[in-house]
C-alpha cells in the first residue's frame, strides 16, 4: 500500500511493461488510468476478490490497453474486458457488484502539460514519458459518471444460446446471430464481416496445410 491507496503505481507499471514489452507514455497513462478508474468504483483488489465484480470498456486499441488489461485483470477471454472501436483514449470501469460505473478520459491538453513539465527534454515522447509519472490525475484525466446497461449474452460465463448459420454452417453464439429473410445468419454472411472469401487457390494450400 502506498499513499494510503491500495495501489502501487511502481510496481503496476514494472508489472504491465513485463507484459506490454516496453515501457512508452501509453503504458504510464493506462496504469494511471486503470487505478483512477478502479478507486473510482470502489475495486480494491482486482485481480482477487474482486476480480467478479468488475468489466471494463476499453475505446482505444493502443498501449494504454495493455496496461488498463495488466492493472485489472479483465480480458477479452473472460468476457470482462469490452472493446469498443472508438478510437478515444478513454475506458469506462463497472463495479457489477454496486453498479456504478465511471469513464476515464485522457485529456488532450495533458500532451501540452507534459512539455511544460520537462522544457528540457527535445523529445515529446520521453518527456510525455517522464511528465506522466508526476502529473496528477486532475491534469491527466477527466472521469464522467456513467450508467451501463449490459445485456444476458454479454455477461461473463458459459454461452446463453449457439446456432447455425444458415449460409456458411458455422456456429454463431452468444446470440450474434442475424434473422433475415426467414434465415438464421452469422454476421458475415449477413454482410457485415471483416473479411471476404478468395477465390484464389490459396484455400487448397490452407487445407493441405491442416492436413498435416
Amino acid at each position: 500500500m502506498k499513499d494510503g491507496l491500495p495501489f502501487n503505481f511502481e510496481a503496476l507499471l514494472e508489472e504491465s511493461v513485463k507484459i506490454h514489452g516496453h515501457i512508452c507514455p501509453g503504458q504510464v497513462l493506462g496504469v494511471k488510468m486503470a487505478m483512477l478508474g478502479l478507486k473510482s468504483i470502489g475495486i480494491e483488489d482486482p485481480k482477487g476478490k474482486d476480480r467478479k465484480s468488475i468489466i471494463v470498456f476499453v475505446e482505444m486499441d493502443r498501449c494504454a490497453t495493455d496496461a488498463v488489461q495488466s492493472v485489472t485483470g479483465c480480458s477479452l477471454g473472460h468476457r470482462t474486458m469490452k472493446f469498443m472501436d472508438y478510437g478515444k483514449m478513454a475506458a469506462t470501469f463497472l463495479n457489477l457488484r454496486t453498479c456504478r460505473a465511471v469513464r476515464v478520459i485522457a485529456k488532450e491538453e495533458s500532451r501540452q502539460t507534459a512539455k511544460e513539465h520537462f522544457p528540457d527534454i527535445e523529445n515529446k515522447y520521453t518527456a510525455q514519458l517522464e511528465a506522466y509519472r508526476i502529473m496528477p490525475d486532475s491534469e491527466l484525466f477527466d472521469v464522467m459518471e456513467v450508467q451501463v446497461k449490459i445485456p444476458p449474452e454479454d455477461m461473463p460465463g458459459r454461452p446463453l444460446g449457439r446456432i447455425r448459420c444458415d449460409s456458411c454452417g458455422e456456429y454463431v453464439q452468444d446470440m450474434r446471430e442475424v434473422y433475415r429473410g426467414g434465415r438464421v445468419l452469422c454476421r458475415p454472411c449477413a454482410g457485415s464481416g471483416y473479411y471476404e472469401r478468395s477465390g484464389l487457390p490459396g484455400g487448397s494450400y490452407v487445407r493441405d496445410v491442416l492436413r498435416k
